[in-house]
């Protein structure tokens, strides 16, 4: 006679009993969602802080007929409907999170897709506040696209986060001449025109992401993702955009940190396969 099998082990439980062994506990008994990882979770708790809902902010802005066609410089509409659209995301992130009673948003994700017609813009993260706080008003919550370690790991070392700048730009490539695109089907050679578009939208963008940033009053900005190219449908055409967290001192100042070891609970890589021992 076989031996019964052990009962498979409660991962959730186990994990909810190290939380609740944490300095401060969750301020009420209401379930919380996020899309934290666990050991996000688990660095936030640390510090005195807990999700406390998932929340979102979408806008889609529409770009007039005609823009993408050839022409010359900046394309403009395209340019303002992106950063409307990601103005309104903004601003309703900061309406749900402050509803949820969050002080501020952490791991905010962006989705922003530029088509013909019009831009959509996508912003997803886990509202965050300090364990038992209170309310917080709309126009006093943080956003980040950091990660919850990341945040964890500022919050220590003295530094407070301000929320969220964004820079874009889309630009015409110049067109070549017909002996210029003759001469250079042979050969290997550098497409000038769009590497100066690049570098035109490229400096009209970081120059826009600064001008946010100095405007929440920050010191720097951190974690900054781009996404630059010609544009899909419009391969005359090529678009930069540049979006960040911005950052500054806190009241006590920087504050050394001495080196931690974080060891991830959410291996999501998968070694080998357990057939492949057979």
């Amino acid at each position: 006679m076989s031996a019964p099998s052990p009962e498979p082990v409660d991962l959730k439980a186990v994990v909810r009993r190290a939380v609740a062994a944490l300095d401060g506990t969750p301020s009420d008994t209401y379930p919380t969602t996020s899309d934290l990882t666990i050991d996000e979770e688990l660095a936030l708790h640390s510090i005195g802080w807990e999700p406390v809902e998932l929340v979102s902010g979408v806008s889609i802005v529409s770009i007039p007929l005609g823009w993408w066609n050839w022409g010359q410089g900046e394309i403009t509409a395209a340019s303002e409907a992106h950063r409307h659209a990601f103005a309104n995301a903004v601003t309703r992130l900061h309406r749900e999170a402050a509803r949820a009673g969050g002080h501020g948003v952490v791991g905010v994700r962006v989705e922003a897709v530029v088509r013909p017609t019009h831009v959509e813009v996508a912003l997803v993260g886990s509202a965050v506040r300090p364990v038992g706080a209170g309310a917080r008003p709309e126009a006093e919550v943080f956003l980040s696209d950091l990660s919850g370690r990341d945040f964890t790991l500022l919050s220590v070392a003295g530094w407070e986060t301000v929320g969220l700048a964004v820079g874009s730009s889309f630009v015409f490539a110049p067109r070549r001449s017909v002996g210029t695109v003759l001469g250079q089907q042979t050969q290997n050679v550098e497409l000038t025109n769009f590497t100066e578009a690049i570098y035109a939208a490229r400096e009209t963008a970081m120059a826009r992401m600064q001008d946010a940033a100095l405007a929440l009053g920050a010191t720097g900005v951190v974690g900054v993702s781009i996404d630059e190219g010609p544009m899909s449908f419009a391969s005359h055409a090529v678009g930069f955009v540049a979006i960040g967290t911005v950052v500054r001192p806190g009241p006590s100042g920087h504050q050394r940190v001495a080196p931690m070891t974080v060891v991830p609970l959410d291996d999501a890589v998968v070694a080998f396969e357990a057939h492949a021992l057979e």
